[in-house]
């Protein structure tokens, strides 16, 4: 119990590796390069009724950014309507998002103070469409534990600026870290309004040698009240497809597929 409470007092991690690494790991897995893939959204209400979107998915890495484009196919609604992000690695740029209505015909930049914004009606913001940057958090471990089976560090990260709040509505998050591959495979958010949101991989598959979460679940709860949900299925999932440049522009997003 001694040597216990000296290791505490001198501040030395009782983990094998520190939050900030962990942090780093996830951040730096190879998630896969000119990807294509067919995506289902499911959107669920408290009385569970649902309404089904399908879209495809366009994503290709290069230095120093990732661009990626999505198309929605139906339902008649929201067919034609292309969403663009240019997600930059530089933590000091603001990630660049445009969604493209077809009813006014044109492409509307997403503003920084739009970000915490639900996309296209899901549980899903602007912000949580592009990639966390790791300096805007500080890190710890709360514990090590178990998700189905599996091995995981349970992460608390706090934003550092109230300006990450604004852009993500999240006061602070839970990210359950698989150990055997830094895979985020579950996380709980806790947003500006007092409310949870929940995220869980429930389909995890390795393709071409990487780890591609295919199956996401994300809940909306007020106490233990469900409020909302979203499933995202992701079908099809193909790596290092002959993705050109030209395909991530304003131009090709108001084109469409």
């Amino acid at each position: 119990m001694k040597k216990l409470l000296l290791v505490l007092l001198m501040g030395v991690s009782l983990f094998a590796i520190t939050a900030d690494e962990i942090a780093t790991k996830v951040d730096q897995r190879d998630t896969g390069d000119n990807i294509i893939s067919t995506m289902k959204m499911i959107l669920i209400d408290k009385h569970n009724t649902k309404r089904i979107r399908e879209m495809k998915k366009y994503e290709k890495n290069y230095k120093g950014e990732t661009k990626s484009a999505i198309f929605f196919l139906r339902p008649a609604d929201v067919r034609n309507t292309a969403f663009l992000t240019y997600d930059y690695d530089d933590a000091s740029k603001d990630d660049d998002q445009w969604l493209y209505l077809p009813a006014l015909k044109k492409s509307k930049r997403i503003a920084s103070s739009d970000k915490s914004a639900s996309f296209m009606g899901s549980d899903f913001t602007y912000s949580d469409m592009t990639s966390r940057d790791i300096s805007d958090y500080n890190y710890k471990i709360a514990k090590e534990s178990k998700v189905k089976g599996k091995k995981v560090w349970i992460m608390e990260s706090t934003p550092k600026t109230q300006k990450t709040i604004d852009e993500t509505s999240y006061t602070k998050s839970y990210m359950f870290v698989q150990q055997d591959n830094f895979v985020v495979v579950r996380a709980i958010h806790v947003l500006k309004n007092g409310n949870k949101k929940y995220l869980d991989v429930q389909k995890l598959e390795k393709i071409d040698g990487i780890y591609v979460p295919t199956k996401i679940v994300m809940s909306t709860k007020r106490g233990k009240q469900l409020l909302h949900k979203t499933v995202l299925e992701f079908n099809d999932v193909k790596l290092n497809q002959n993705l050109k440049d030209s395909f991530f522009t304003l131009r090709r997003l108001e084109k469409g597929l």
